[in-house]
């Protein structure tokens, strides 16, 4: 019946509009259709209101709007590294580096003392506390670049320095905080006086961290031995990182006024405090073991914990707050710490296996020489490649003020599912060397700390299925937001100028999509005329699709979209997968279209133009309105699914690139630690890698002899002593292939170890 009388209100609408009576428009039109919308919304309580209200809308809303404005993407200036950041990356962030031994930490179970101490002496707490308050003051770029350089070296090195400097009490304070606490916690934040953690989660609480039992109740108590108005906190806190060795404990509650002590509401809603650890009641210390990777991280609890009321981040102004606080601060730490670690994870295995492909030989050839190797390396590769463009475009909305909320969720979900990815191709390739562990592996940690990425901060399934469309479909569309408030707030007047511009987007979007569908993205534009110029097109033409089955969706479910999940799943599949290879478009454009990362860019875009349209046409299989569904397909999809899947010579071409072309393999890798050769993993790695390489010529001219018949076949070593004792190769020649082939048994060796030292592992 509902949607009997939208439709009919629809066709009604189109006859006054053409008439242009507004006030008529508005009583005959507008305003029973925003009673009718008024019923079909979701119930939304306060804080989906403010998380929908967290956040800017960027680039994002350009894929929502069905046209995207290719030129404001390219004209956008991602802030470069400043002098003072690359000399600390470069530095301090690079000696830090060399000082983390990876597997003895994990058999410590913690950081070395002077490890700790470095990273406190060295502002790492500070990255983005200003410097006024004794920190380094640095941009998101510097800040992701850190992160990534520790991760490629250390899961716990790395997470140690990104979570004070992420979502936590510093980010809080500088944004919120009185200028009291700005003063007293951030320089000591900063120096790494006081070290912080966040208590957000719970047992009950997890994903639906809104819905959290911690609560605080305001009243009468003693403090220091006087009595003030304060509040008796209670509170149950789980997965927390850095809370075994945290000196202020950040902590998110519910607050209640049951005697109406600050005269206001008795329910005052989720607040944000600051709690230092010597605080009778507060219970901190013990840790839980997160995949074996060893961060600190523990349970927070207390129970009648009774405070002041100016612990409360804000001071009392602040009261009621707390959610708006962390969904304002969300987007911003979400862009950075886990997509960083993500990219690091990334860059690690395309560096270790681009060189182990060569270094390795089995059937007398280089393990990438075969096409099921190749094929798991040029996906590594097109991984990092567009993991850094998404990195990219993250930080640098960042840096330009944004708070991208929707680009955020994307970056955390769909980056560390490739590092996840990445991490496993890379052990499918290293094989039996990336099972065994020892001081050589390169690959345990990382491989541990994947489902660690992939669980927190929004867990991935959660992200995909309910944040990214979710939030997207009403923060990023031109016109829903302003129906939704409108509605809200009962304005006709609002609700019909939103409306009838919503009904105009979509018969646009429909006429473009339809036109774009016919024509393969022919007609679209494109902002420059080069090798990727018809990726534009495409992405014209799928940002048309896009918008227009979202708002058939939208349209035909209502607030029942919400509990859709394997549809809004594929919509935020078809919108992260245009937003990458958008992000990938940029990043190519900004290096200066180089013609060596062609290929990375035709893998990338082939790639994520088939996701998004698997994605879209699995929506409109599925759309429960069959017949909105056929007519949608017809205009979106006129001639069917088109996009081509990757082809061999796609897959050899990057294959072929990150083991040939050191300036691509550099370039893909740039941001990771390159350790020295006395490593025991990826120094060793490299530096054999390197000597194959320079000996390559040598062995080739060994190989052709072999193949001539001048030479018996026997090991590599002992042919290059016959072919030096019989002048077919310099003494010179003979000594490179040499020590080539003893780097190469000597990286490809595993540990094992005496029984009693075993017994002893962790």
């Amino acid at each position: 019946m509902t949607m009997l009388m939208i439709i009919v209100l629809l066709l009604a609408a189109g006859l006054i509009a053409i008439f242009g009576i507004p006030v008529l428009r508005r009583a005959l039109i507008s305003a029973p259709i925003m009673r009718v919308v008024g019923r079909a919304l979701p119930t939304m309580g306060d804080t989906e209101r403010i998380a929908l209200e967290a956040g800017t809308v960027g680039w994002d809303g350009e894929l929502f709007s069905g046209k995207p404005d290719w030129r404001a993407l390219l004209d956008f200036k991602i802030t470069p590294l400043t002098d003072a950041e690359q000399a600390f990356l470069d530095g301090p962030c690079e000696e830090l580096c060399r000082m983390l031994d990876d597997w003895q930490i994990n058999q410590d179970r913690d950081l070395p003392p002077a490890v700790w101490a470095f990273i406190k002496e060295n502002g790492f707490f500070g990255i983005i506390i200003p410097r006024d308050f004794g920190g380094l003051g640095f941009s998101a770029h510097a800040h992701s670049a850190v992160v990534t350089k520790l991760s490629s070296r250390s899961v716990t090195a790395a997470v140690t320095v990104m979570v004070p400097n992420s979502l936590g009490p510093g980010e809080l304070l500088m944004h919120y905080g009185t200028d009291a606490q700005k003063n007293h916690y951030l320089p000591r934040l900063a120096r790494g006086d006081d070290i912080p953690c966040f208590a957000l989660t719970e047992p009950g609480a997890g994903s639906d961290a809104a819905n959290g039992q911690s609560q605080g109740i305001v009243c009468r108590g003693t403090w220091d031995g006087t009595e003030i108005t304060g509040m008796r906190l209670t509170f149950d806190k789980r997965y927390i990182t850095l809370a075994p060795v945290a000196t202020v404990v950040g902590l998110a509650f519910k607050l209640f006024d049951p005697e109406g002590l600050l005269g206001g509401d008795e329910d005052i809603g989720i607040t944000c405090a600051l709690i230092p650890i010597e605080t009778p009641g507060l219970n901190i210390g013990n840790r839980h073991d997160p995949m074996g990777v060893p961060f600190q991280n523990g349970p927070v609890r207390g129970k009648d914990v009774f405070v002041p009321l100016d612990y409360i981040i804000g001071g009392t102004d602040g009261a009621g707050k707390g959610w708006r606080m962390l969904m304002e601060s969300l987007a911003a730490g979400r862009s950075i710490s886990l997509p960083s670690q993500s990219l690091g994870a990334a860059e690690l295995a395309c560096r270790s296996t681009s060189a182990y492909a060569t270094v390795r030989e089995q059937f007398g050839l280089p393990i990438g020489k075969f096409e099921g190797v190749r094929e798991r390396l040029a996906r590594i590769a097109g991984h990092a490649y567009f993991m850094n463009a998404g990195c990219r475009l993250a930080f640098g909305a960042v840096d330009a003020g944004e708070k991208p909320s929707v680009i955020s969720a994307v970056v955390k979900a769909y980056l560390t599912e490739g590092s996840r990815l990445c991490i496993n191709d890379a052990m499918d390739i290293h094989a039996g060397a990336a099972i065994c562990r020892g001081p050589e592996n390169i690959f345990t940690r990382p491989y541990d700390a994947m489902p660690i990425g992939i669980t927190v901060e929004g867990a991935n399934i959660l992200t995909r299925s309910l944040i990214i469309f979710g939030q997207g479909a009403i923060r990023c569309h031109p016109f829903v937001l302003d129906e939704m408030q409108a509605v809200l707030a009962g304005d006709v007047r609002a609700f019909d100028a939103a409306f009838f511009g919503h009904i105009g987007h979509i018969a646009k979007n429909a006429m473009r999509a339809f036109v774009l569908g016919l024509t393969g993205g022919a007609l679209a534009s494109s902002p420059v005329s080069g090798f990727e110029a018809h990726y534009y097109k495409d992405l014209a033409r799928f940002s048309a699709a896009f918008a227009l089955i979202s708002d058939v969706a939208l349209g035909t479910l209502g607030g029942a979209l919400k509990r859709k999940e394997y549809l809004s799943g594929r919509l935020s599949d078809a919108f992260a997968w245009m937003f990458l290879a958008t992000a990938t478009l940029k990043h190519f454009h900004d290096c200066g279209s180089p013609k060596n990362q062609r290929a990375l860019l035709d893998w990338t875009c082939t790639h994520a133009l088939l996701e998004s349209e698997r994605a879209l046409l699995g929506v409109l299989a599925n759309l429960p309105n069959r017949f909105a569904a056929g007519v949608t397909k017809l205009l979106a999809f006129p001639l069917g699914a088109a996009r081509p899947a990757l082809t061999d010579r796609q897959i050899d071409a990057v294959a072929e690139a990150v083991t040939t072309d050191m300036d691509v393999r550099g370039a893909l890798t740039a941001h990771i630690f390159a350790p020295d050769s006395d490593d025991p993993g990826l120094g060793a790695l490299e530096f054999a890698f390197q000597r194959i390489l320079d000996a390559a010529p040598a062995r080739a001219k060994l190989d052709q002899a072999r193949r001539g018949g001048q030479l018996d076949k026997g090991t590599v070593t002992a042919m290059a002593i016959a072919a030096a004792n019989g002048g077919l190769l310099s003494q010179a020649e003979s000594d490179q292939i040499k020590e080539a082939e003893r780097l190469r048994n000597d990286v490809i060796q595993v540990s094992d170890f005496d029984p009693a030292v075993y017994r002893e592992l962790r």
